[in-house]
């Protein structure tokens, strides 16, 4: 995958905030080259953030979002307001664009302190000044810029990779888990919900990150697995599965084999396995009448079969006995309480920024709701969780302690 191709998810998100003519729109088109946002002097200009898949450099592969402004009024305006507060859960780095003559407003000091409390990097941007009389200095954590005549724009753009390195997370998605030379066999079941011609992105970016690790990757569906497994001289060092084929596959694959899914190893590469853990355990607690959020952070067109809204819902039911309610969500769509919810089950969140997913998450943390993910609960309900979790042998052991 090249760096143009990069992941949504994966690519640094950069918001851009501010109040209405601060000259956000500007500063986005002189950062990024491009005339990527539309710029006028009527207030409102931007109705909807605006996103941009694109190479930065030095950054590289980035998503550059241009937000309405804070302070737009109205019912629309607030609607507005709304969107662009709801971009701050994606975002790794926040631009604030200020007025430089009018200096911090309520508004601005507001969005810093929201930016604060979601741990969200900023860097305050006080744009237009080439009308200052005299240009001060930048700081740890704001610039002066000009985006008309474009001065400090390159040192802002400096500022923005500065501030980026600092929220590198270094994390893998199995390659830590792996020395050089191991070989890997994963297991894609290809269903109606595959996209034509390809595979799914976590196992895309799996099969990247096992060859980065300098070891070798062999894939098979789930009915070629245990030829597969009879052609090698030695067995693999471990099998990685699609979730809905987990009991199937943990059946065929020797115990001596280090076995998970492709959803568990994404509950720790961009969320909380720990808690995703936690959280399968209120599975055999459900009761009729439980409301059950499942929700998916992509947007493709649920099939027949389709294992969020089809298959979850009947091994849950099988599993429990019961008849909890069902609700869905998918895409950017979450809601900011959940407090209503007995559970909430995440897809692996491959289309997701790890801060949207730790967003989640923190969600479900304030609602004092479990929530757990794809994979973790179909192993759980299908009695092979501790085995599924054999690569974290300190996340197995809790699971032990606590039963």
């Amino acid at each position: 995958m090249s760096l143009n191709e990069t992941a949504g998810g994966d690519r640094l998100h950069i918001g851009f905030f501010g109040m209405r003519n601060a000259g956000k729109s500007s500063v986005v088109n002189a950062v990024t080259g491009q005339e990527l946002s539309v710029v006028s002097p009527v207030l409102g200009t931007t109705t909807d953030p605006v996103k941009k898949a694109m190479e930065l450099l030095p950054l590289g592969p980035v998503m550059i979002i241009d937000t309405p402004g804070i302070d737009d009024e109205g019912s629309l305006g607030e609607m507005r307001v709304a969107k662009a507060k709801r971009v701050l859960a994606t975002c790794d780095v926040g631009i604030l664009v200020v007025d430089a003559a009018k200096g911090l407003r309520e508004w601005d000091k507001e969005l810093l302190e929201h930016m604060k409390k979601r741990d969200i990097p900023c860097i305050t941007v006080y744009n237009k000044a080439d009308l200052l009389s005299e240009e001060p200095k930048e700081g740890a954590d704001f610039i002066y810029v000009s985006a008309q005549t474009g001065s400090g724009i390159d040192r802002l753009r400096e500022k923005i990779g500065e501030t980026s390195k600092k929220e590198e997370s270094g994390r893998r998605i199995v390659g830590d888990l792996l020395s050089p030379g191991d070989r890997i066999v994963l297991v894609t079941p290809i269903d109606k919900a595959a996209p034509k011609g390809r595979l799914i992105l976590p196992q895309q970016q799996t099969i990247r990150d096992i060859l980065d690790s300098g070891c070798s990757a062999t894939v098979c569906r789930d009915h070629e697995l245990e030829s597969t497994l009879r052609a090698f001289s030695e067995m693999p060092k471990m099998v990685i599965t699609d979730s809905q084929v987990f009991g199937k596959v943990s059946r065929l694959v020797p115990e001596s084999v280090l076995l998970t899914s492709f959803s568990i190893l994404f509950a720790r590469y961009k969320g909380d396995l720990k808690n995703a853990v936690l959280g399968a355990a209120k599975l055999s607690k459900l009761r009729d009448g439980d409301r059950v959020l499942i929700s998916e952070g992509c947007t493709h067109h649920r099939q027949c079969g389709d294992i969020g809204s089809v298959k979850l819902p009947a091994w849950i039911k099988e599993f429990t006995n019961a008849s909890p309610m069902f609700e869905f969500t998918s895409g950017n769509t979450f809601p900011d309480d959940v407090s209503d919810f007995a559970l909430v089950i995440h897809c692996g969140g491959c289309m997701l920024t790890e801060k949207e997913m730790r967003y989640r998450s923190r969600v479900c943390a304030d609602s004092n709701v479990p929530i757990t993910n794809y994979g973790t609960a179909i192993a759980a309900m299908h009695g092979i969780l501790n085995r599924s979790l054999s690569p974290f042998p300190s996340i197995q052991k809790m699971l032990t302690d606590n039963k």
